[in-house]
């Protein structure tokens, strides 16, 4: 059989020299961001607006390809007008939101957890891999490239051993940045579900970041990087495999937590600055203004009335008064779907789909 992987920690020492002098880099990067979250009254707000952005980009990794308007409009649709596709990316962000709640009241992730999150995210319930059969293929060539444990029990017994190496600080002193690339490349190469797992690996990037308090919400997201060089993503994790690579993907991985940590911080600015814009011209023009208003039309790119209603604790009426007067004003833009209508938050938007 071809290479497998073996129990955690690897004997071989990673912190090179390099990497070492990456990762003073990739922390500078980390907080940085945190603080700059923190100074968001609001934190969710950044939670569910990078996390559809994260989630439409983790599923084109997997090529399911959706766009920006279905995605937000999943928000205010019910489940069955949606598109198979939507459907995948809004599972994703269900269970993004499930793994950073698990982490937050536990302070630990455990197996079970993980197959949680896949849960969510693939909508079923069949668990780690039991049955042999699963291999790694070429897109182009369909050769297989690697085979990963086969054996029920191995697969069991290797992620009870990744559970010990993200909780057990006492396994390795490694820096939680290095320890994240090396737990990412563990999981995608015992690949324990039969879907899911780029996805699931991902998720668990962000979440370990969190659970180090390197971060204090979930919102640095790997998926655009793998994106943009994903032939080079999946052929660092092979060469790992093959050749024992390890220095080329740990800098590759590094590379993409700093160079991730500086969009999101572009990102979170270009937030703050279209939140305040908002703020300036509802406090100056409108009775209605409110923190609880701004911060609403902010938590997602589309609302309708009964979204604002609840929120609020306004009548009907009186959110349908609000809305309409903003986007009579051209503040907002109202849409109509089926019967009832839209308001887009044209602002934030467009942060998001430039």
């Amino acid at each position: 059989m071809s290479w497998q992987p073996k129990l955690l920690p690897y004997t071989q020492d990673l912190e090179t020299k390099a990497v070492l002098k990456k990762l003073a880099l990739v922390n500078r990067a980390l907080a940085e961001l945190k603080g700059l979250a923190q100074t968001m009254p609001q934190q969710d707000i950044l939670i569910n607006t990078l996390a559809i952005q994260e989630a439409k980009d983790s599923s084109e990794v997997e090529n399911i390809v959706t766009t920006h308007d279905e995605i937000y409009k999943s928000t205010i649709t019910a489940e069955k007008y949606l598109s198979p596709a939507t459907k995948e990316v809004r599972n994703y962000v269900e269970a993004l939101k499930k793994g950073a709640n698990i982490v937050k009241a536990k302070k630990v992730l455990s197996v079970n957890d993980i197959i949680k999150i896949q849960e969510v995210l693939e909508n079923n319930k069949a668990g780690l891999r039991k049955l042999p059969g699963t291999t790694l293929k070429n897109d182009k060539t369909g050769e297989i490239v690697y085979q990963p444990p086969q054996d029920a029990e191995t697969i069991k017994l290797l992620m009870q051993n990744l559970e010990a190496y993200i909780n057990d600080k006492a396994l390795s002193d490694y820096d939680p940045v290095l320890k994240m690339a090396i737990i990412h490349f563990q999981f995608e190469s015992i690949h324990p579900f039969y879907d899911g797992n780029g996805r699931t690996g991902r998720i668990i990037n962000i979440l370990y970041l969190v659970l180090q308090n390197l971060l204090d919400i979930p919102i640095l997201y790997l998926s655009r990087y793998i994106i943009a060089n994903k032939q080079d993503y999946y052929k660092k994790l092979q060469d790992v495999r093959d050749t024992n690579s390890w220095e080329a993907w740990l800098l590759f991985m590094l590379q993409g937590v700093e160079e991730t940590a500086y969009q999101t911080i572009d990102k979170v600015k270009e937030i703050k600055k279209a939140m305040q814009e908002m703020k300036e011209v509802l406090r100056k023009n409108y009775k209605f203004y409110s923190h609880d208003l701004i911060n609403h039309l902010f938590r997602q790119p589309y609302t309708k009335i009964e979204f604002l209603k609840d929120e609020l604790h306004v009548s009907r009426v009186t959110a349908a008064s609000y809305l309409n007067t903003l986007a009579d004003d051209g503040v907002l833009i109202k849409m109509k779907q089926g019967k009832f209508n839209y308001y887009i938050n044209y602002r934030l938007v467009k942060l998001f789909t430039n």
